[in-house]
C-alpha cells in the first residue's frame, strides 16, 4: 500500500533515498548541470518534501518550491528503481499538485533532463507543456523546462 505525506527531510530514510536520487542524477550529468536541493534547503520556509512510503521503505520523493508569487517549482522528484512503473511518480505529482493549488499556487515548473524519457512522458501526460528555460536553467544544454497552469 502506497502512502505520501509531507514529511521532515532530515530522517535517515528520506536522506538515503535523496542520496540515491543525487547518484542517479549525477550518472546522467555533470556536477555543473545538477540542481538538486540539500537537505538544509528543504528544510527552509515555503519548501514542502513530499515523501512516497510503500509497506517497507520510503519509495519516493518530490519537493514543492513556493515562490510566494502564485508561481512555485517542483524539486527532488525521484522514484526508487524498485517502485518505478507502479504509479508512485504520478502520485507524486498528484499530491504536489492538489497542495500547491490550495496554496494558491496558479502556476508550476520543473526542470528535468533531456536523458529522462520516462519523467518527461509522466511530465506530458500529466498536462505540463514544454517552455523555454526559465532562471538558473537558461544555457544549459541539458535542461528541459516545462510548466502547468493549476486551478482549485
Amino acid at each position: 500500500m502506497l502512502t505520501i505525506s509531507t514529511e521532515p527531510a532530515r530522517q535517515p530514510d528520506v536522506i538515503a533515498l535523496l542520496e540515491a536520487g543525487d547518484a542517479f542524477a549525477l550518472s546522467l550529468y555533470p556536477a555543473e548541470n545538477y540542481y538538486g536541493l540539500e537537505v538544509d534547503e528543504l528544510e527552509k520556509p515555503g519548501v514542502t518534501l513530499f515523501v512516497a512510503r510503500d509497506a517497507a521503505a520510503v519509495v519516493g520523493t518530490a519537493a514543492l518550491v513556493e515562490r510566494g508569487d502564485g508561481t512555485a517549482e517542483l524539486k527532488r522528484m525521484f522514484v526508487a528503481p524498485e517502485a518505478r512503473g507502479l504509479g508512485v511518480g504520478g502520485a507524486l505529482l498528484t499530491a504536489v499538485e492538489r497542495l500547491a493549488a490550495a496554496s494558491g499556487v496558479r502556476l508550476l515548473q520543473l526542470e528535468t533532463g533531456v536523458p529522462q524519457l520516462a519523467a518527461i512522458a509522466l511530465y506530458e501526460k500529466s498536462g505540463f507543456t514544454h517552455i523555454p528555460q526559465f532562471g538558473q536553467y537558461v544555457g544549459d544544454p541539458t535542461s528541459v523546462c516545462m510548466e502547468k497552469q493549476l486551478t482549485d
